[in-house]
């Protein structure tokens, strides 16, 4: 069996998915099939009209339709750290929270390093755990 990129306990992609096959950013994710991404007999799997290889069941990889890959669309916005430590815990909170499922492994990363940098006195871990409850 092919090891997903997108992973996780209970993980629902179709086996065919390119979330299977490739990272994050490395295809499209749209609302349902359609002739704007036909299936391709050859291999079973869909495809944009580009060649892009296309999810067609944005629920089950986390993340919202949109043309990742043929767009270049960010998975994640830009972290904007608020200058005051004390502000940390409900920026982190709203953003783990309106966090596209599947990007949130992604963004805890990211969130961790750039909190190491920007208060280097911090415990990262625990406040990225406080964010979620």
């Amino acid at each position: 069996m092919v090891e997903a990129f997108v992973s996780g306990d209970g993980h629902r992609a179709c086996g065919i998915c390119p979330s299977r096959r490739f990272p994050l950013g490395e295809f499209d994710v749209v609302e349902r099939p359609s002739r704007e991404c036909p299936f391709s007999p050859g291999d079973g799997h869909r495809y944009t009209l580009q060649g892009v290889p296309v999810c067609v069941h944005p629920e089950k990889v986390g993340l919202p339709p949109a043309p990742y890959k043929t767009d270049g669309v960010a998975l994640l916005t830009d972290l904007a750290l608020p200058a005051d430590v004390a502000e940390l815990d409900g920026y982190l909170r709203e953003l783990v929270h309106g966090a596209a499922p599947g990007a949130l492994e992604l963004l805890i990363d990211l969130a961790d390093r750039e909190i190491r940098r920007a208060f280097p006195d911090v415990d990262a871990t625990l406040a990225l755990r406080r964010a979620f409850n």
